[in-house]
């Protein structure tokens, strides 16, 4: 069983589904609201462990309602909430999100409680860091806790997995203990400190961070699939046709999917075939943890691609 540490997130997302965006000033409609856990931390995790990796879980969470339905969720999905800290004062990072009707989406987040993740957090985990086979990290959680939590992953000979979202410029120190880094295009000029619309070729874009030490790039590039840069050279991961319903949580579904699949020994590309998979999965359904398949349904889904 891959064994899996996430230092991460915990959001919990108001979903709402609505007809267009607004313009300034504009109140739209909406329907189809929806509750639920979220945070790319949390996300991940949960992902993981449906696709049966064993997985340990680092956040931090309020002392309100939200983290007492965190520590719930974590719970039900084989979770231990022995790493999950609970801070006094500061309310859980909460997520607003709509949805478009071709599945695309908008969010805004208050952060909360995940900005009080220490690297003294981190450090306490090391005993259980040096286990795993891979430590997950994203851009959730304060910047000096991520570069902890990869230098330590890395020092503990665990692979380091870095989903760098959302978006800013990285210290190339952190990018040097990073194996794996999983930005989409726009991401990847962020981290590079390039404008967000830059146009420079995604291949560009993962040479550049291949150069400040990155070990392996892997664009995400949604209804394309997924783009593969190494020292070797690049390769293009094919995407499923799909008809979207809501790509919330489809990038979580990616990373998961993919670092269980290294975990079990599987090569970057055949790994990211599955991730590719486990994405359009999560995309095709309403709704993120509804959404996060487990091992069967994508097996199941490889054969026959359909809601």
């Amino acid at each position: 069983m891959t064994k899996i540490f996430v230092v991460g997130s915990y959001v919990q997302g108001l979903t709402i589904r609505v007809p267009r965006m607004p313009v300034l000033g504009e109140n739209v409609v909406g329907d189809s609201f929806d509750m639920g856990p979220g945070g790319k931390g949390s996300n991940q995790a949960i992902a993981a462990a449906r696709l049966g990796a064993d997985v340990r879980l680092l956040a931090c969470v309020g002392a309100d309602i939200f983290g007492e339905l965190a520590r719930q969720v974590y719970c039900d999905e084989g979770i231990a909430p022995d790493h999950i800290h609970s801070i006094a004062g500061v309310n859980s990072g909460v997520g607003f999100v709509n949805v478009l009707p071709d599945g695309e989406n908008w969010i805004t987040v208050d952060m909360g409680a995940n900005m009080r993740l220490k690297p003294d957090h981190v450090e306490q985990c090391a005993a259980i860091i040096g286990d795993c086979d891979i430590l997950m990290t994203q851009f959730e959680v304060p910047p000096e806790t991520v570069a902890a939590a990869l230098s330590l992953g890395k020092a503990k000979g665990a692979l380091t997995i870095l989903n760098p979202a959302p978006a800013r410029r990285a210290d190339p120190k952190l990018l040097a203990n990073t194996d794996i880094l999983t930005p989409n295009a726009t991401e990847a000029r962020i981290l590079l400190g390039l404008p967000a619309d830059a146009a420079i070729d995604e291949e560009k874009l993962g040479r550049q961070l291949l150069a400040l030490g990155v070990g392996s790039v892997v664009i995400t590039q949604g209804e394309r699939g997924a783009l593969i840069i190494e020292d070797s050279g690049a390769r293009q991961i094919p995407a499923l046709p799909i008809q979207a319903v809501d790509v919330t949580g489809a990038g979580d579904s990616f990373n998961a999917a993919l670092a269980v699949s290294l975990g079990e020994g599987k090569d970057l590309d055949t790994a990211a075939r599955v991730a590719v998979r486990a994405g359009a999965y999560t995309a095709m359904r309403p709704g993120v943890i509804a959404g996060l398949p487990t091992r069967t349904q994508l097996e199941d889904f490889a054969s026959d691609p359909r809601p």
